[in-house]
């Protein structure tokens, strides 16, 4: 069992504390109904990127999936293709979540990616949407780390396990470090190329996920997806520094 690795730094790992942070982010998004089949949600600290992903996760407040799976990148260990791990459970102070060792083993087998808890076991894009799908009822998942990778490799591996009875979520933020000003110029540019499905739109400083984000998008494309922007906002829009700002997006595709 992988055990949590971000837990009282990027989200709270008191259970009772958790529980209620969750509860309030998700209490400040209006209710909306909604089936689509893959989201994108960022992956900062609670504090800054919690009140945009509640957006996507209020969406999914009374929907059942046989498995969500999630796909972010790997910001600590160097990985070329995507990795999926080797255990069967992985923990949060929320309590356990059930892996689908299942689908990951037709992943490795396929060839679309290969067994390495390494990139995981320090990774927090991944882990910080765990405790946002326990509150929700979801628990099982799919994590899958995505490094360097062509965009078509990442396609195909969504294809492969994006069918029905799974949700998508792709785990990352958009720019990085600019001014507010800058950040906000940016980031329109990106969720512009994000709308369009273009994956060449999103460069290589647009997103830390990039490479689990144009996977997305061609796999969007091909299935003529369309894109609804939920939620966009920066780190100095939650408070912080307006110097050097974090970029969030909430968005679906249907």
């Amino acid at each position: 069992m992988r055990p949590p690795a971000v837990a009282g730094s990027f989200y709270p790992d008191d259970p009772r504390e958790l529980r209620s942070t969750i509860e309030r982010l998700l209490a400040a998004v209006p209710a909306a109904s909604d089936e689509s089949r893959a989201y994108i949600v960022p992956h900062a600290g609670y504090r800054w990127s919690g009140p945009t992903a509640a957006h996507a996760y209020r969406r999914l407040e009374g929907r059942t999936a046989e498995r969500v799976v999630l796909v972010g990148p790997a910001h600590r260990v160097a990985l070329r293709g995507a990795a999926v791990p080797t255990d069967s459970e992985w923990s949060t102070p929320m309590g356990t979540v059930t892996l689908d060792t299942q689908g990951a083993g037709e992943l490795v087998a396929a060839g679309l990616a290969v067994a390495d808890d390494a990139p995981h076991a320090p990774e927090h894009s991944l882990e910080v949407q765990l405790p946002f799908l326990q509150f929700l009822g979801f628990s099982r998942v799919l994590p899958v780390c995505v490094g360097v990778a062509p965009v078509d490799a990442v396609a195909a591996l969504l294809a492969a396990v994006a069918g029905p009875g799974s949700i998508v979520l792709c785990s990352t933020d958009l720019s990085h470090y600019l001014t507010q000003e800058q950040a906000r110029a940016a980031d329109s540019r990106t969720v512009a190329a994000i709308e369009r499905l273009e994956p060449g739109g999103v460069g290589d400083r647009d997103a830390c996920g990039r490479y689990a984000l144009r996977g997305l998008l061609a796999w969007a494309r091909d299935r003529e997806s369309a894109v609804r922007v939920l939620h966009r906002a920066t780190s100095g829009d939650e408070g912080g520094p307006r110097d050097r700002v974090v970029g969030y997006l909430a968005a679906s595709l249907d």
